[in-house]
């Protein structure tokens, strides 16, 4: 009979933290960070610091130079793939998809459509796979754009043709981010990017993402909502747990069982991988949180880009800060606390906000103190 382990919510949740590298024991080397965080997301919004830095910072602590992880990338020790930012052996596990994605007859309605409007402008796609095999790696602004049928969508995408095919030739394998960032991106044949490592079935492929991610995650649910690119559940890998107080069952990474735990206080990023399944954050941590940038100024309880609080094993509250580098400040509005702070917790919030103004460079202002 298979053991279905027995865990506390706060067995849970430090299984979790400690997955995500967020306990006492700091990592040192970047690239095995990502590695083992599985992915970085690539956001630009950057009232902090850009999104990828700041989950690195959240880790490595102000030594950490952002700059290497840019040298990483340009130098493919880390690769651009669905804006993420991932350890090149993972990419064969992505590619498997790719091909299923480029070869497979059977086609939903989006995906049909997307595939019909690739090759109705199927001149412009060689074109650019030409001219970037004679040239590459270039920027978007060197690369033609003679689609004869424009992109349609009723977002901010609409008619911008070129981003849309380069995003369906990564979709397809062909085309792949060769360093750089912002306007400044360079792309290439995927060939040239991509490791030249055999490419798995599609079944063996998910299976080895789901370990992956498990073990990066180090409990997640078998089955759960999809989220593009990157899912949170991780099928049948582990084994099987329940957690006191929350319906259903889990899987959890062994390696992560009876460990020991050193918590201590992180600023998180919005889009930290430790919050990515919100379902999760919600069952395990009960931490209520969205991101408010969208939201009218009025109707927001945070702040614009609040980070999220960890102290130990807990979500505790949010910082409504906002960097402004050319001024050299980091303007604190508020810590806002789902529980009151103790005289420990508040120093180690405190050390953590001028850990992170260390970091950018800049002096720490409290207007929340008047």
């Amino acid at each position: 009979m298979v053991e279905v382990h027995q865990l506390s919510r706060r067995d849970a949740r430090r299984i979790a933290v400690q997955a995500q590298l967020l306990t006492r024991q700091r990592p040192t080397d970047l690239v095995e960070t990502v590695r083992q965080l599985s992915l970085l997301q690539i956001e630009p919004t950057s009232a902090v610091a850009p999104s990828a830095e700041l989950v690195l910072w959240s880790r490595l602590g102000s030594s950490f130079d952002a700059h290497e992880l840019w040298d990483a990338v340009d130098e493919q020790r880390l690769i651009e793939v669905h804006q993420s930012l991932r350890a090149p052996e993972d990419i064969v596990l992505i590619r498997a998809e790719m091909d299923h994605w480029r070869n497979r007859e059977e086609l939903s309605g989006w995906e049909r459509s997307v595939t019909e409007w690739v090759f109705a402008n199927n001149d412009c796609r060689r074109e650019i796979l030409e001219r970037l095999r004679a040239d590459g790696p270039l920027p978007s602004s060197e690369l033609p754009d003679t689609c004869v049928v424009p992109w349609k969508s009723s977002g901010w995408n609409d008619n911008r043709n070129l981003r849309m095919m380069l995003d369906q030739l990564v979709r397809r394998g062909e085309v792949a981010a060769a360093g750089g960032t912002g306007r400044d991106r360079l792309w290439d044949l995927a060939d040239r990017i991509y490791p030249d490592d055999p490419v798995p079935s599609l079944e063996e492929a998910e299976r080895l993402r789901n370990e992956r991610r498990l073990h990066s995650l180090g409990i997640a649910r078998a089955r759960t909502t999809k989220l593009p690119f990157e899912p949170v559940d991780v099928g049948e890998t582990g084994e099987q747990a329940v957690v006191e107080g929350v319906r259903g069952t889990w899987q959890v990474d062994p390696a992560y069982l009876a460990q020991p735990f050193a918590g201590r206080a992180a600023l998180l990023s919005p889009f930290d991988r430790l919050l990515a399944d919100r379902k999760r954050m919600a069952e395990l941590f009960d931490y209520d949180y969205i991101l408010e940038m969208y939201k009218p100024e009025a109707k927001r309880r945070w702040g614009y880009y609040a980070l999220p609080i960890l102290y130990g094993d807990r979500l505790v509250g949010k910082l409504d800060a906002r960097a402004d580098r050319a001024a050299g400040v980091l303007e604190v509005s508020a810590i806002h606390q789902d529980e009151p702070f103790g005289k420990a917790m508040s120093a180690a919030v405190d050390r953590e906000i001028e850990d992170l103004a260390r970091w950018l460079d800049v002096e720490v202002v409290r207007l929340d103190q008047g």
